[in-house]
């Protein structure tokens, strides 16, 4: 049989799995969404050729996934995995190696987990995590060590806010730490503020974009944040169904797109290591997109490469790539569990495997 004979086959058996699934449990135990795992397919959206594929042996033991997984950050220095999940009376944080091994947990001053960013040098390993509840550590941004120990809190503890002096949040949605210690921040997971703020290492406010709306550099959830090698800031815009970008040193606002999310707005934003491709997460769709990055001094329109299509329900809520193998780890609030996608050999000869 040749190869569109067998993708189709495994389309068809894929889609008898999941009607049995469905059939058999219409409620959608945990149990059957960790058989569903198995059964997660990529399906092509302008080529014919599968890039990534699901590694279903990670992690080893999918058990510690014991809540609903919001977010997770890979340290690719240290070859590490964290996912934060929410829950009453788990570990918060978990820690896994990029192979699916256990580490550890933690839990120390985690209230509800949003997003999560490792943002590790040869002589620290730290870990950022917006937390968005009501609690007494709630609307804050933290930084810990890989252990858990709480070293840094942004904004008030426990008090919602607009304020910038002293800085504080409302339900702050995911940051992004770029090479040099600034800092990136998305404030506004359906809460009072709609911001895009940088920050110093020192924890000075840069520029900031602060207003809800629908024009250039407003915005309805900015849900995710990341930063290209060319310099470029670049904001799912989840409410209002678009991407947009912005310069890094000036917060000059260069540019959206939008013409690939009209049926849902991206509720993560990443690229790959080689700067080539941007990866979207489409939360309703349970959809991952790889989409083309436009060259330097262009934003241009989005233009669809493939996609990662998931079972109904597993909600894609943020995702993280490691940059050195490109793969790609889900955090999934439906399924509430992190999968991990892997290059096939030979697409993106850039990156090491594993």
């Amino acid at each position: 049989m040749g190869r569109p004979g067998r993708r189709w086959l495994l389309s068809c058996i894929t889609g008898f799995a999941f009607a049995f699934l469905w059939l058999a449990d219409p409620t959608t135990s945990p149990n059957n969404l960790q058989v569903l795992r198995k059964f997660a397919f990529q399906v092509s959206w302008t080529s014919k050729e599968i890039l990534y594929r699901l590694d279903v042996g990670w992690p080893n033991r999918p058990e510690y996934f014991t809540g609903t997984t919001f977010c997770v950050a890979i340290d690719s220095l240290s070859g590490l995995v964290y996912v934060a999940q929410r829950g009453d009376n788990i570990p918060k944080v978990l820690v896994f190696t990029e192979d699916g091994y256990f580490l550890r947990s933690w839990n120390y001053t985690v209230d509800t987990p949003h997003g999560i960013f490792a943002a590790s040098t040869l002589h620290e390993q730290s870990v950022w995590i917006t937390d968005v509840g009501s609690g007494s550590y709630g609307h804050t941004i933290k930084k810990y060590n890989s252990f858990g120990d709480l070293v840094q809190v942004l904004g008030t503890p426990g008090k919602k806010g607009t304020g910038l002096t002293p800085l504080q949040f409302d339900n702050p949605a995911e940051l992004y730490v770029d090479d040099t210690g600034d800092i990136y921040i998305v404030d506004g997971d359906g809460g009072l503020n709609n911001r895009l703020i940088k920050l110093s290492q020192d924890f000075m406010i840069l520029w900031l974009h602060g207003e809800r709306g629908t024009g250039p550099a407003k915005f309805n959830i900015p849900h995710s944040v990341t930063v290209d090698s060319a310099g470029r800031v670049w904001v799912a815009d989840r409410g209002n169904k678009r991407i947009q970008v912005f310069d890094k040193d000036t917060g000059e606002w260069l540019g959206a797109w939008n013409n690939c999310f009209t049926e849902e707005g991206p509720s993560s934003v990443r690229f790959t290591p080689d700067g080539k491709y941007v990866i979207v997460a489409q939360l309703n769709l349970s959809r991952v997109l790889l989409v083309a990055a436009p060259p330097v001094g262009s934003i241009g329109n989005c233009s669809m490469i493939n996609t990662i299509q998931l079972a109904d329900q597993v909600l894609p809520h943020l995702l993280d790539v490691s940059g050195k193998t490109g793969a790609i780890y889900v955090a999934e609030i439906g399924a509430k569990q992190v999968q991990k996608y892997v290059p096939v050999e030979g697409y993106f000869p850039s990156f090491t495997h594993s």
